[in-house]
């Protein structure tokens, strides 16, 4: 190995097409393939003590290897969520020997953002509705064209603004439509569209569409209880393409039987995957996707792609994307 070349420890399950994209962009790098490789993306490592004597780390390592490891530098997540390292004990350890840890969630921001779009464009457009009545054989014409909607004008509130929640209003700005975001920390140049969190009882009245991108942790769990759901406009749709665990899931139900929403588009759930029994599956206008948001042909390839542009910023020093610690 050359002298400069760096030990890339990987356990993320790659398919063939982009492990050889990864093999061939590491170039004189030395990869590393455990062979305790995670099967999906979010979930979480296991021990693995060549993780603590490699320079950088691919993937979901765990968390004690994170900490205890002298030697790694650099950490980067293969998915957009990083609740389980987002620890002071791994901050403290990381800042310790100056490594970074980094996240892919610009990976995710157009398919997250897309999704969301495509689940608002449905409920305008009475798309659920047609599809009902299709498998009627059942031409509703009046209950549907009379009833449909369009978004220009309309007032959209994001819970949590990322990558995906910016993006998402870069897809929105053709439809004119008044759009604001919420997040712990708004930035200056965010000014006119961002306001604090803590804004959030205020602003949910007047939203005809309540977007929920919030990440798991203690200060999300249950963010949309029955307390701030009540508070949502009568007859606002709602989309959590978050994490399920931030909110209520008994409340949401109660919110889509009682019509104070008018419809819900949930990409992730609480627990996944979502029991066949669970109440969600019927609940009224509830409409359902299987943790599929982020989802896209090649989407491997795009995560290394993503993984080696972040690499050859490291190796030369610079800042680096998606930087989350």
């Amino acid at each position: 190995m050359p002298r400069d070349a760096l030990r890339i420890w990987v356990n993320q399950s790659l398919p063939d097409d982009a492990r050889r994209a990864l093999e061939e962009g590491a170039g004189a790098h030395e990869l590393l393939f455990t062979d305790k490789s995670i099967a999906l993306n979010i979930d979480h490592g296991a021990p693995d003590p060549a993780a603590r004597d490699s320079d950088v780390a691919f993937g979901q390592p765990n968390v004690d290897d994170v900490i205890a490891s002298p030697r790694l530098n650099w950490v980067h997540l293969s998915t957009a969520g990083y609740a389980r390292y987002d620890r002071e004990d791994v901050r403290a350890a990381l800042r310790a020997r100056g490594a970074a840890m980094t996240n892919s969630s610009t990976v995710f921001a157009d398919p997250c953002a897309q999704h969301v779009l495509a689940m608002m464009m449905s409920f305008a457009r009475r798309l659920p509705d047609a599809l009902a009545h299709q498998r009627e054989q059942r031409w509703a014409f009046g209950a549907i064209r009379y009833e449909s909607r369009v978004l220009t004008g309309q007032t959209a509130l994001i819970v949590g603004l990322g990558s995906i929640g910016r993006r998402l209003i870069e897809l929105l700005a053709p439809f004119r439509m008044q759009v604001t975001a919420v997040r712990r920390s708004p930035r200056p140049e965010e000014s006119l569209y961002v306001r604090r969190m803590d804004e959030v009882e205020r602003l949910l009245p007047r939203a005809d569409h309540v977007i929920n991108l919030l990440p798991a942790g203690a200060n999300t769990h249950h963010f949309f209880n029955a307390d701030r759901l009540s508070r949502t406009k009568p007859g606002a749709f709602f989309y959590n393409v978050g994490r399920g665990d931030t909110v209520e899931q008994s409340a949401l139900m109660h919110a889509l039987r009682s019509g104070q929403l008018a419809g819900a588009y949930l990409d992730v759930t609480s627990p996944e995957p979502l029991p066949p029994d669970h109440p969600l599956w019927t609940a009224p206008n509830c409409h359902i996707t299987p943790h599929t948001a982020g989802g896209q042909q090649f989407e491997f390839v795009v995560l290394v792609q993503h993984f080696l542009e972040n690499l050859a910023r490291f190796e030369r020093g610079e800042a680096l994307r998606d930087q989350i610690i």
